[in-house]
């Protein structure tokens, strides 16, 4: 699993966001972007992640920060979420989890025992060039917004 760190150029991706938009990395040179992975839509961890996004958008804009939520779930899924909490920011699909696999997000984890592949929750602050500015691996979801605002802080 490939792990990056600050000052590594981000991974370009081009996904298809909720509403069936194509969304490229590399069409947001010149601001500032919180790309965070999360593991399914509308369960309590990513709804919470996600909720917190939502109701720091004012926060983000200020920063100039574009915010971005990733999930293997299918496009169709994600509007569902988006419309039942009102998330109004883009939430792409990664169904292949090829773009995860390049963040080094996709990895082993474990439930009651079982050991199965998937999304481990991270974010990553990226700059106007594309460079990574922050990392955060196995990032709590209510932590995901104050990382990236402290970043820009101090």
């Amino acid at each position: 699993m490939a792990v990056l760190e600050k000052g590594m150029e981000a991974p370009d991706f081009t996904l298809q966001d909720q509403e069936g938009n194509t969304v490229s990395l590399s069409d947001q040179k010149g601001k500032k972007v919180l790309v965070y992975f999360y593991p399914k839509a509308d369960t309590p961890g990513c709804t919470k992640q996600a909720c917190s996004v939502r109701d720091s958008q004012k926060s983000l804009e200020e920063k100039g920060i574009v915010a971005f939520g990733i999930s293997p779930d299918e496009p169709g899924k994600q509007k569902k979420f988006d419309k039942k909490y009102g998330l109004g920011f883009q939430l792409l699909s990664d169904a292949d989890h090829a773009v995860a696999e390049a963040y080094g997000v996709w990895g082993e984890k474990s439930m009651y025992g079982k050991k199965y592949m998937g999304i481990i929750r991270s974010s990553f602050l990226i700059d106007e060039q594309g460079k990574i500015l922050e990392t955060w691996y196995k990032v709590k979801p209510q932590d995901t917004v104050p990382n990236a605002l402290q970043v820009l802080e101090s």
